[in-house]
């Protein structure tokens, strides 16, 4: 497989590998073979996936706040990296309202430590730096954005990630010429994914299987705000192919990317709830758009992913329907006990692996 070709016995850093993607990122490249260092504040809430799965005994597990430069710094050059996957942020839009700064700071300049620290390098490394589908200028039109499309956002979330964009993009001009560099870059953007051991605060399945695990009733802020729903292992394909890209082809270097789903598969949070209900027994929700207005969140957002599928061979493998079943499925295992979430988790990666074979996709061959 392409995958295990290049990552197999390779150096891979990982920011933000006690997070949701970052553990399922951490647990695909184990299964190819690679040597993982993770980079990440202590687990934010219990339960969590990165507890659940045991990953602190597969991979180097180091804690170190992003924005502690010298910190940062030392432990991107003593890990040697082959490959850095900067995913490390504060991601919650609602937390954003209330800590500003901590976000700010945490999104832009921890972005720019981990590019400060890699202009150190001495040896080939390619970094993919991950973002998020909220960096764009929202005015929440039926189009999907662009990778050339105004960055920028009304809460501070968004428009952090859009400022962190800026900074990769001045970064790479700056410090990273083309045809000298020994580090290769690329920034994603995707957002929106679900899947098994995410617990964060102010998310829908989250929200969900916390309240329905207890008999609980959850509440929706907004049923009728609709987004580009995803499986995680969907972004995480994307990063894995854009990385082998980078090393491989001079020409990504400084490209961005946007990684997400069909505009069909664009659903409501009340359809993605009703779609999960069918999945899960003695279900029930609430209705509470109409009670006291809360901060601004968007209301419709798509991306054009059509650059990843001419240069990186890339689409999304699985549909709404696959995509909430396999969440519940995750979800179900672990409140029930009856499996391994390790075993669980991957699972999950081999089914989807086999998947994009089956459609053909270069990255799974």
């Amino acid at each position: 497989m392409k995958l295990q070709q290049t990552f197999k016995n390779k150096n891979i850093l990982i920011t933000g590998h006690t997070g949701f993607k970052g553990v399922w990122l951490s647990a695909w490249l184990n299964l190819l073979g690679a040597k993982v260092t993770g980079i990440s504040l202590d687990v934010l809430e219990e339960p969590s996936h990165f507890s659940a799965s045991d990953m602190c005994n597969d991979i180097e597990d180091k804690r170190e706040d992003i924005r502690n430069y010298n910190q940062i710094e030392k432990l991107i050059i003593d890990s040697k990296p082959d490959y850095v996957f900067h995913l490390a942020a504060q991601a919650i839009v609602r937390k954003s309202y209330d800590s500003p700064v901590d976000t700010w700071s945490t999104n832009v300049m921890g972005t720019i430590n981990v590019l400060e620290a890699l202009r150190k390098l001495d040896h080939p490394c390619s970094a993919v730096i991950i973002t998020s589908d909220k960096c764009y200028d929202n005015v929440e039109w039926i189009w999907g954005y662009k990778e050339t499309d105004r960055m920028g956002g009304p809460d501070p979330y968004s428009a952090s990630k859009g400022a962190a964009e800026l900074a990769i993009k001045s970064y790479i001009k700056s410090y990273f010429p083309s045809e000298t560099s020994k580090v290769r870059l690329a920034s994603s953007r995707a957002g929106n994914v679900i899947g098994g051991g995410d617990w964060a605060e102010d998310r829908i399945i989250p929200d969900c299987v916390r309240a329905w695990s207890e008999g609980k009733t959850v509440e929706l802020r907004k049923p009728d705000a609709t987004r580009p729903w995803q499986h995680v292992l969907e972004p995480l394909s994307g990063y894995l192919a854009l990385a082998v890209a980078l090393n491989e082809n001079q020409d990504m270097h400084g490209e961005s990317f946007n990684f997400g789903p069909p505009a069909q598969q664009n659903q409501s949070v009340l359809e993605l709830v009703q779609n999960m209900s069918i999945h899960w027994d003695q279900v029930k929700w609430k209705d509470i758009s109409g009670a006291k207005e809360g901060p601004y969140e968007s209301g419709l957002l798509k991306l054009n992913c059509d650059k990843a599928l001419a240069l990186l061979r890339w689409n999304a493998v699985m549909g709404f329907d696959d995509t909430v079943k396999m969440t519940a499925e995750w979800y179900k295992a672990y409140y029930m006990k009856d499996q391994k979430i390790k075993e669980v988790t991957n699972l999950q990666i081999n089914a989807y692996i086999l998947a994009a074979k089956d459609a053909g996709l270069d990255w799974a061959q």
